[in-house]
């Protein structure tokens, strides 16, 4: 597919099928991915595939901890408060799936439950966590993201679908440990990967963008 038709048609899926994916196609994705932009070229970027029954071990260890209310500990934190413009759009969001689902992501119990689906991959059958020096300066947290960004669009083009996950960070220290990665890295984001199930509801709404005179402005 061209790259236009790749970034626009690109979404954030919350259902898988069971099928595992190729370990290569796994290893070409991170590959083309590795060519992304990054500051003077430093690629601050390391990767983890998760797969197995170590996914499905690290997912019940995840949802413990939810369970036990142990707080989170995440290393980059959850914003607190968004301004205007980006809070309204969070708002839109939440009815439009309330609408759709029925559910109230403002709701407490709705938000456990979000979290829970994030701690089981949405069923993906691997998990991927990018991160990254703590020493490195917050201006590499902009290229990691750049290279999520072309890890999404490769497995796209692969026929795979994606769904960057924040939620997966939320016990850094406990996950870092648990996967061997050293407590020195900066965990930044988890990413489920696998074969979309477009017939399941989840799939079924794409969010919608604002108009592009809202983020655009010519200066001459």
């Amino acid at each position: 597919m061209d790259t236009i038709t790749c970034i626009k048609t690109r979404q954030s899926i919350r259902a898988f099928l069971k099928e595992q994916v190729p370990e290569e196609t796994l290893k070409e994705i991170i590959q083309v991915a590795s060519w992304s932009p990054s500051y003077k070229n430093t690629q601050p970027w390391e990767v983890m595939i998760v797969s197995g029954a170590k996914k499905e071990a690290l997912s019940a260890m995840l949802v413990e901890l939810l369970e036990k209310g142990e707080p989170p500990t995440p290393d980059i934190p959850e914003p607190e408060s968004w301004p205007g413009p980006q809070q309204e759009r969070i708002r839109h969001l939440v009815e439009t799936r309330k609408k759709a689902f029925g559910i109230d992501l403002s709701d407490p119990k709705v938000i456990k439950g979000a979290k829970k689906a994030n701690f089981r991959f949405y069923g993906a059958p691997h998990g991927i966590f990018l991160y990254q020096d703590k020493e490195l300066p917050l201006w590499s947290l902009f290229d990691i993201g750049l290279f999520a960004q072309s890890l999404m669009l490769a497995a796209h083009e692969k026929g795979l679908g994606t769904v960057p996950q924040a939620f997966v960070t939320d016990y850094a220290k406990q996950t870092k440990e648990f996967l061997g990665i050293p407590e020195s890295k900066r965990l930044v984001l988890g990413i489920s990967i696998g074969y979309p199930d477009m017939e399941a509801p989840a799939n079924k709404i794409r969010t919608d963008r604002v108009p592009l005179d809202e983020i655009l402005k010519f200066s001459s």
